[in-house]
């Protein structure tokens, strides 16, 4: 089911001033976790920070820092890390408005990426969405999360391998790799999604009641809210293939392709599963149809069957004195033998023309 947020977010308060930094989404986390994976091709580093002052430090090293911060109601640590990296307010204030579109601002000194980082909750069998800012500079990769927990395990794993490509190469191959396992796990919501569609479908075969319909229409929400969350991102990442950024060397930019393909992929999917869905209701709708018309089919047939039936008995029923038949010994059975005879003859007729 979609969530109520998603359509509707909280904005901070009409008047504020631009670069005011107010945190307008949901607390997710108690406690704001900040975490470094500090590397080169020989050397790693991964721990946790308890002081945000501590992060100035890896601003300007030879070696790739990966700060990453989970919990973003604490604004006086988002001021602190934009002023140890000079990161511009606005910036500061997209990344407090958890609902911002897929994007790419570039400041020159640095580049601003943001990502809608999409999961599955099977417990709860719905979409878990939430945005995912990025921040790119000479020598540091600056990511903010609402909460912990996300889809990089991938990631920081290869990055354990002194021999692996991530390892030995730069920043903006790691930038490349954090977007490359966002939209990979796209393909991990579609699959569940993709289920529950041909479930719908089976449950739609054997029944049309009106679980079935609201169990669509939440779908087709769901799909309305994944082409809103992703549509925005290829364009991001076309922007970046035709190297208007310079701190995607040409070498990444090749690999971006991929990531661009697959968010074709992806798109492509979501229309198909909109399409499958919009079939389906109108499966639903049709079978709702054909289901009255034969229950009304029914309820003609019982009445014109009647429609004889009582035309005799409104006349057998007639008080007139000087009716010969009613003080007839066999009027009252014959009667009811011509009744019985009249149903038993339509009823072959309508059989007969498949009527029934």
């Amino acid at each position: 089911m979609v969530k109520p947020h998603r359509l509707l977010r909280r904005h901070k308060k009409p008047g504020t001033s631009p670069g005011t930094l107010v945190y307008s989404g949901d607390r997710k986390t108690e406690n704001v976790r900040i975490s470094v994976i500090d590397y080169n091709p020989a050397d790693l580093t991964a721990r946790q920070v308890d002081d945000i002052a501590d992060c100035a430090r890896y601003r300007d090293t030879e070696r790739v820092s990966w700060i990453n911060i989970d919990g973003l109601h604490d604004e006086a640590v988002l001021e602190t890390i934009g002023r140890q990296y000079q990161i511009h307010p606005l910036v500061l204030e997209d990344i407090l408005s958890p609902n911002q579109r897929p994007k790419m601002e570039d400041y020159k000194d640095y580049l601003y990426l943001v990502l809608r980082m999409i999961t599955y909750n099977n417990e709860r069998e719905e979409i878990d969405d939430e945005q995912f800012s990025l921040i790119l500079g000479p020598h540091f990769v600056l990511t903010f999360q609402e909460k912990p927990g996300d889809v990089f395990d991938g990631v920081r794993k290869r990055l354990h391998n002194p021999d692996g490509r991530l390892r030995n190469m730069d920043r903006d191959y790691l930038a490349y790799a954090l977007m490359d396992a966002i939209v990979d796990h796209y393909y991990v919501v579609l699959d569940s999604l993709g289920e529950k569609i041909v479930a719908v479908e089976e449950d739609l075969m054997e029944d049309n009641s009106g679980a079935i319909l609201e169990q669509i229409h939440n779908l087709k929400r769901e799909m309305i809210f994944l082409r809103k969350a992703i549509w925005p991102l290829r364009e991001v990442i076309a922007q970046i293939m035709r190297g208007e950024v310079e701190l995607f060397s040409r070498t990444t930019q090749v690999y971006l392709r991929d990531v661009y393909d697959h968010t074709i992929q992806v798109i492509d999917t979501i229309e198909s599963y909109r399409d499958m869905l919009s079939s389906l209701l109108d499966l639903y709708m049709s079978s709702l149809s054909n289901r009255m018309n034969e229950v009304m089919k029914v309820l003609t047939i019982i009445a014109t069957i009647f429609i004889p039936i009582t035309f005799i008995v409104g006349v057998y029923g007639m008080n007139f004195d000087w009716m010969p038949e009613l003080h007839w010994k066999w009027a009252y059975p014959v009667v009811w033998g011509v009744m019985i005879i009249i149903t038993v003859f339509m009823l072959i007729l309508f059989r007969r023309k498949r009527w029934l």
